[in-house]
């Protein structure tokens, strides 16, 4: 999320406008909201259940979607160390990945991620899973990041020795942030506006799939897919056995599991 606009002293107040959805519901919700506050959301799990939050000044009233009701209420003073704090750093293998505002761990391999304008800094449990299963991939030949985010999964494939790597997301505000956190990264990354269900796919040889269960169902019964996809976005109770295919590894993350998948020979 960017710096919620106003906070120290002599800016405007500020007012934090949510909704709470089902975890399954999160990743689209999030997708929605972004044409309401293209600075970026604040996501927090909450039970079962996900609560995003924008941010807006006093009198301004956000444009919801149809069918959408949030609540609103004034944020306190000091709010910038409290989003500060809200984004922490991980581990990775040898990977830290963290906001540019906090020192890499000694000896680690870092990944500086802005949590501006997308999606976070690569903490939450489904970007976490997808990694830790990325980082044992053979690397080697183009990847195809599906739904790319602010760019880490990407980021950390292109560290890993995969190329050339892709990022693809049908918003606007991911595919410049996967842009401008490759260029601070110091990697190399092409990132595309692309809708991933209806438009032809770059070639790759494995593809990452960071994205929740009634978007992933359709992707892996279209055409254009690589014979590896490392899917994500799933929550740990979700079953996902899509014809054709085999778990090749899995793993959770705080409630969210990423799958390895290979294409059965002759499943063409």
């Amino acid at each position: 999320m960017a710096d919620p606009p106003g906070g120290s002293s002599g800016e405007p107040a500020l007012v934090r406008h949510a909704v709470e959805v089902p975890s399954g519901d999160a990743e689209l919700a999030l997708a929605r909201l972004l044409d309401v506050f293209p600075d970026g959301l604040e996501e927090e799990r909450v039970g079962d259940r996900v609560r995003l939050s924008g941010f807006l000044p006093a009198g301004e009233e956000p444009l919801w979607p149809a069918g959408v009701v949030g609540t609103a209420s004034p944020v306190a003073p000091g709010w910038r160390d409290g989003w500060r704090a809200f984004h922490r750093p991980v581990r990775i293998g040898r990977f830290w990945v963290g906001p540019p505002w906090l020192e890499p761990d000694a000896g680690s391999d870092p990944i500086v991620i802005d949590p501006g304008q997308a999606f976070g800094t690569g903490a939450h449990g489904s970007t976490r899973a997808a990694a830790t299963l990325l980082v044992d991939v053979p690397p080697g030949g183009p990847l195809l990041d599906l739904g790319c985010g602010s760019g880490v999964l990407s980021i950390l494939a292109a560290r890993l020795g995969f190329a050339p790597v892709t990022g693809v997301d049908v918003e606007k505000a991911a595919v410049e942030a996967t842009r401008a956190n490759a260029a601070v990264n110091g990697v190399a990354v092409r990132a595309l506006r692309l809708d991933v269900l209806a438009e032809p796919l770059p070639p790759a040889a494995v593809a990452l799939a960071n994205l929740q269960l009634d978007l992933l169902a359709p992707l892996f019964e279209r055409d254009g897919l690589p014979d590896t996809v490392l899917a994500s976005g799933l929550l740990e109770r979700e079953t996902f056995a899509p014809a054709g295919w085999r778990v090749a590894d899995r793993h959770v993350e705080d409630g969210w599991q990423a799958l390895l998948l290979h294409r059965d020979p002759g499943a063409r």
